[in-house]
């Protein structure tokens, strides 16, 4: 751990990291510390601040790299220059060598390369955190791309993940910081980031997602040869498509990119509602763009190493929130999250309210261009402060894709109104599942249930009524037993106290005689006094 400590401390010193910090804006004492850091005799160099940030991310590993991955399609918070370098992080990671990736496809599949396939190109088409990909064509004819895990990538992943939990307990003793669960997100965070190193899994996830878009104009999944495919070497088809940052190519075909922007958001929306099945690592590196009918652009998805879901109370929660948002209902944003437990009950809902109408009321009504979701999340950040409101661990996933779809959307038609888009998507869903339609596929999903139980409810009602008569009797019982321990209780007070007075005048007789030589020679206040400590022993 030190060690990967010290590593870090390294990459950040050589690459002088520390001038991408906005002085002006750092506590005086932050300030006179980096301005007397040995930092400063190490020189900057000619390399541009994002080309110096883009190579510490590579040479800090995955993790990081995804991190600069995410950052890339966010252009509205960061400067220009330093997305464009964050961008290359998406397809250009250095690559491993060509021969070992050979070797380690030829284990995975206990044959020879020769044996396995017709041709196997060793330059990589590319290269990303956790793999890179060959291209290959099968005995049959068919061009596939031959995916391959990093060699020991594991290990190192491990120690980030063991620093990143020692930095989230350190957040998660500062009060303000507790509420957003460190711990937990960084827990969901390892557990989808592992994910991705079992190609199993994501040859799974792939072949579901193609199922359900199957036929579809919205989006295209490359077929999956399960015969290829292992733990680390999984063989798809390979795909024809343009990369959807790739905006010089799509505008000389002519694709209509408000078309392409707006089947986007339904996309998103139809996996996340209707299938309740998301690709949940949507930066612009794993989507494509099927040109082939220039005015009926469709979306290629690869890398589903990481998918999404939501319990249907999760479904229900987000679809009821976001049409509060579009009909402006901010009552019912407060309430719902009163209801869903992420706000304390005795939150007062028209204070929360009004703090979500001051956050969310600039941004309706717009384009997307002037709407920036990343400014949306600080402001709500500020208003859960002060309601007290957690981040929920299930939903990293999502607000993680939501901001991929927004910086994807500014990219390909930034006049994109993403609120009159996805309304009429959510109130027909929404429709569709608490109307009489929704009612009869609810009926019919649980109808091998209900059937499997009907003969069995005469028995059940039997054994319920049964129950609820003996219940009855135990509370009678109960009852009597604690009325007879009421008057037990009451009549062992009265012996007591009879034996308590017996006992007082038993020795008032017998020490009268001093008694009353004493109370003869003393003052009216140390008489009252014993008299209140005689009555006091009396009483009870």
């Amino acid at each position: 751990m030190s060690l990967r400590l010290l590593r870090i401390s390294w990459v950040i010193s050589r690459h002088r990291l520390d001038t991408l910090l906005p002085l002006e804006r750092l506590p005086w004492w932050l300030r006179a510390l980096l301005w007397f850091s040995p930092l400063r005799l190490i020189p900057v160099g000619k390399r541009s601040r994002g080309e110096r940030l883009r190579l510490s991310l590579e040479a800090l590993g995955p993790i990081f790299i995804k991190f600069g991955q995410m950052l890339s399609t966010r252009r509205d918070l960061l400067p220009a220059d330093i997305a464009d370098e964050l961008k290359r992080l998406q397809d250009q990671v250095p690559p491993f060598p060509g021969d070992q990736a050979a070797a380690r496809v030829e284990k995975a599949l206990e044959m020879s390369l020769e044996e396995a396939f017709a041709e196997f190109d060793r330059v990589p088409l590319a290269s990303a955190s956790i793999a890179q990909v060959h291209a290959a064509r099968l005995h049959g004819g068919e061009d596939v791309v031959v995916k391959i895990i990093r060699p020991g990538i594991d290990r190192v992943m491990r120690q980030d993940m063991a620093l990143m939990y020692q930095v989230a307990k350190l957040f998660s003793k500062i009060p303000e910081a507790r509420r957003l669960r460190p711990v937990e997100v960084i827990r969901d965070y390892e557990a989808t980031l592992f994910d991705e190193l079992d190609l199993y899994k994501e040859a799974a996830n792939t072949s579901q997602l193609k199922r359900n878009f199957k036929d579809s104009p919205l989006l295209f999944v490359p077929t999956i040869y399960w015969p290829f495919t292992r733990r680390h070497v999984m063989v798809q088809e390979r795909i024809r498509g343009i990369p959807v940052a790739d905006l010089d190519t799509l505008i000389a075909r002519g694709t209509n990119l408000k078309k392409l922007a707006e089947r986007g958001v339904e996309l998103f929306f139809t996996q996340v509602f209707r299938d309740n099945f998301f690709h949940a690592d949507m930066h612009p590196g794993n989507i494509f763009v099927n040109c082939d009918n220039p005015e009926d652009p469709q979306y290629i998805a690869i890398d589903c190493g990481i998918v999404g879901s939501l319990t249907r109370e999760d479904q229900d929660y987000l679809a009821r929130n976001l049409l509060a948002f579009f009909h402006q209902d901010y009552y019912e944003v407060a309430a719902l999250h009163i209801e869903s437990g992420w706000v304390g009950e005795n939150t007062r809902a028209n204070e929360f309210a009004a703090a979500i109408r001051t956050v969310c009321e600039p941004i309706l009504e717009k384009p997307l261009k002037d709407i920036s979701f990343g400014q949306v999340l600080l402001g709500l950040f500020q208003t859960a402060r002060r309601f007290n409101m957690e981040v929920q661990p299930q939903l990293v996933l999502l607000q993680k894709t939501l901001l991929n779809i927004e910086g994807l959307g500014r990219q390909l038609y930034p006049d994109l109104d993403l609120w009159s888009t996805a309304k009429p998507y959510l109130e027909q869903w929404m429709k569709e599942r608490a109307g009489v339609s929704g009612l009869w596929e609810s009926l019919k999903r649980q109808a091998p249930e209900l059937s499997h139980q009907l003969p069995e409810l005469p028995v059940l009602a039997h054994q319920a009524l049964s129950r609820m008569e003996h219940e009855h009797r135990q509370r009678h019982q109960q009852v009597d037993s604690i009325n007879a321990m009421r008057v037990q209780m009451a009549r062992q007070g009265k012996r007591l106290y009879r034996l308590r007075l017996g006992f007082i005048l038993l020795a008032l007789a017998l020490a009268w005689q001093p008694l009353s030589g004493w109370i003869a020679l003393q003052e009216w206040p140390i008489l009252a006094a014993a008299a209140i400590g005689l009555l006091l022993l009396v009483w009870q």
